[in-house]
């Protein structure tokens, strides 16, 4: 993922948020806010037809040395292209990618509403930690979301 394909990603990212399924986030940052909050060496983007149809990338769960190795993922996919197996096929080259930079732990919240997301981590060898009940509010709302993590058989080991 390059400053680029920020309008693709922007927009993909606004389609998952309009959900009220795949984020606690109620609008799109600006690049400048986006780029600050995720690191640098794990993005992707999916493309069909050189569109941008997915993307995925890390952001930091502590700045502390001990937890350089963890870290936590996004992963959205177009909505039109959902259920054809590109969301699975680039979490599951997103895990590659993160270990060769030297990750040993993804995880991330999900809304139990979004089946398909938890399916796919499932399929690419995150568990469920557990249920984090009313953790916060959408729109008013009291959501639970699931901790998944995937736990690197080959970094960290």
């Amino acid at each position: 993922m390059a400053a680029a394909d920020w309008p693709a990603v922007r927009r993909i990212y606004a389609a998952g948020i309009a959900t009220g399924d795949a984020t606690f986030e109620t609008e799109t940052p600006d690049w400048d806010a986006w780029n600050r909050n995720h690191l640098p060496d794990c993005r992707l983007v999916a493309r069909v037809e050189d569109v941008t149809v997915a993307w995925a990338a890390l952001s930091p769960v502590s700045a502390r040395a001990c937890y350089a190795g963890v870290a936590e993922h996004s992963i959205y996919v177009d909505a039109a292209l959902r259920g054809r197996g590109i969301g699975k096929r680039l979490l599951s080259e997103f895990v590659g990618v993160s270990e060769r930079a030297g990750y040993w732990t993804l995880q991330s919240s999900i809304f139990p509403e979004n089946r398909a997301s938890i399916a796919i981590h499932l399929a690419c060898g995150f568990r469920i930690l557990g249920r984090r009940k009313r953790v916060a509010m959408l729109n008013g709302v009291w959501r639970d979301t699931l901790i998944v993590e995937r736990r690197s058989g080959v970094v960290g080991v």
